[in-house]
């Protein structure tokens, strides 16, 4: 009889005789306070049920949150912050989510909602969001110098905090990486714009003569395609070499005794057909039209070939003046001709610029130049104020030596300019112990000046050669591997050729 008694208390053991708060509880208290209301409200009981099973059921039931803490789940790391924390800051997410009473508004701002758990989920970083919670704890945002500026601000972006929470020293530092971040990232895209030719094969897909401007052009701008590509970039090379080494010993008196005028010209007239066929291959496998006018190294290719065409047009024209026009002023426009035609003849210096598009260290130095023009541009002006300044000086305490040089500021320029690059030619010297003082104070001058852009210089040249030859060689790389799968293609597709047209294999 005990037994059942004890039974029978069983079935109502969380009642109470006069407690009438059991009905009027919400559901989550029903579920603390009666376990057997989760599954319904009368549970079956049987008689082989051990009485204490109503202990064991109340231990399998949820752990209550606490109702004051609001529950932020970030990438799998729990966080809680007090919902009178973070109403602080009310234009926040948390903060909104605090202060939201609307259950539709407080799941449009996080990710998803666990209703067992009382949890916000946020698909976000947690390392980042651990200063976002001290953020909120302390008032204060801190930046770690290991963060990532773009991912920070990112973040705090969606968070709905502003950076003016921040001390000022981490806003400098946090303001410092990225302008470094955005010089690296302006400096990356403009190496991939200037090896873009590389890998611009696919603008060829649906245009007039597709495949057949392709093949040139590869063969022409990508010496790493083929053999015969290298081929040519080789010869190119080897034509502007010898265009060069001809023009300079046409200026040899020697060598116009021995080699005639005859072998000259023709010499410039082989290299000028090629440099022509070539600006015109390039010509006819360009994509656009308005970039490949647009492109350096095309107005270079035109420089070069130039000269020899406009040369021809002159000379024509210096022989109708002199068989038609006697007179003297005619005269003096062929001489005036003959000056312009020397100037043309100089320019073919300019195709020594053309190796530049198969050399590495050319276009590197030139990428140098365009990206440190503001450094260069300010060394120029110190050099110009130095020589200003010094010749100002020098031509003051000299112009009154007998014999001397420094007649007037304009003649003490280049003694200003020769000393200032420590080159010390000697052929103006001061003569007084002022004036010699005067020359040391613009040598030291000229020393730290020298000095300074060097470092800056050099290390940005090895820094762009490096990443040049890096992307070169994995151009490289790429295409032969390409070139090895094209064959192994070919080679299976003759060897099931022939396994076909072979008729043991059909049997």
């Amino acid at each position: 009889m005990r037994q059942l008694g004890m039974r029978r208390a069983s079935l109502s053991a969380s009642l109470k005789i006069g407690d009438r708060r059991g009905c009027c509880r919400t559901p989550e208290e029903e579920e603390v306070y009666i376990p057997f209301a989760q599954d319904s409200l009368v549970k079956q009981w049987s008689s082989m049920q051990n009485v204490m099973d109503r202990n064991q059921e109340k231990s399998k039931t949820p752990i209550q949150r606490n109702k004051y803490l609001l529950n932020i789940n970030v990438g799998g790391k729990l966080f809680q912050i007090s919902y009178k924390v973070a109403a602080r800051y009310p234009v926040t997410r948390l903060g909104k989510l605090a202060i939201y009473t609307d259950p539709m508004k407080k799941l449009q701002l996080c990710d998803d909602y666990s209703v067992q758990k009382n949890e916000y989920f946020f698909d976000r970083d947690p390392s980042i969001f651990h200063y976002i919670f001290h953020f909120y704890c302390s008032g204060v945002l801190w930046v770690m110098d290991e963060m990532c500026p773009s991912n920070f601000v990112e973040e705090i972006e969606y968070w709905g905090i502003h950076l003016k929470y921040s001390q000022r020293c981490c806003r400098i530092l946090l303001e410092e990486k990225q302008d470094e971040l955005s010089e690296y990232l302006k400096i990356q895209k403009e190496l991939e714009a200037e090896l873009e030719p590389l890998d611009a094969a696919e603008q060829f897909e649906g245009k007039f003569l597709g495949r057949f401007r392709k093949m040139i052009w590869n063969l022409i701008e990508n010496p790493y395609s083929s053999v015969a590509a290298k081929i040519i970039a080789v010869l190119s090379s080897f034509f502007v070499l010898i265009s060069i080494v001809g023009m300079t010993l046409s200026t040899v008196e020697e060598m116009k005794h021995k080699t005639g005028k005859i072998w000259m010209e023709q010499l410039e007239m082989i290299c000028a057909i090629f440099f022509t066929s070539e600006y015109l291959m390039r010509l006819i496998s360009s994509s656009s039209f308005k970039n490949f006018l647009r492109a350096a190294f095309n107005a270079v290719d035109l420089v070069a070939i130039l000269p020899f065409y406009i040369q021809i047009l002159f000379e024509n024209l210096d022989e109708g003046d002199t068989l038609y026009h006697e007179e003297l002023h005619k005269v003096e426009n062929v001489s005036k001709l003959g000056k312009v035609l020397k100037l043309i003849k100089l320019m073919r210096i300019f195709r020594i610029l053309k190796l530049a598009r198969h050399s590495t260290g050319l276009r590197a130095f030139g990428f140098t130049m365009r990206q440190c023009y503001q450094q260069v541009c300010c060394l120029f002006l110190f050099i110009a104020m130095g020589v200003f300044t010094f010749s100002a000086l020098m031509h003051s305490v000299e112009h009154d030596v007998p014999g001397t040089n420094f007649t007037s500021i304009p003649d003490a320029w280049w003694w200003a300019a020769v000393s200032l690059s420590t080159v010390g030619y000697g052929d103006t010297v001061p003569d007084t112990v002022l004036g010699r003082m005067v020359a040391f104070a613009c040598i030291s001058f000229g020393i730290i000046l020298n000095g300074m852009p060097i470092s800056i210089l050099y290390n940005k040249f090895s820094d762009y050669y490096a990443k040049l030859k890096a992307h070169e060689n994995e151009t490289s790389h790429s295409l032969k591997l390409s070139r090895r799968i094209r064959l192994k293609e070919r080679v299976l597709h003759k060897l099931s050729e022939c396994c076909r047209a072979d008729p043991r294999y059909h049997h």
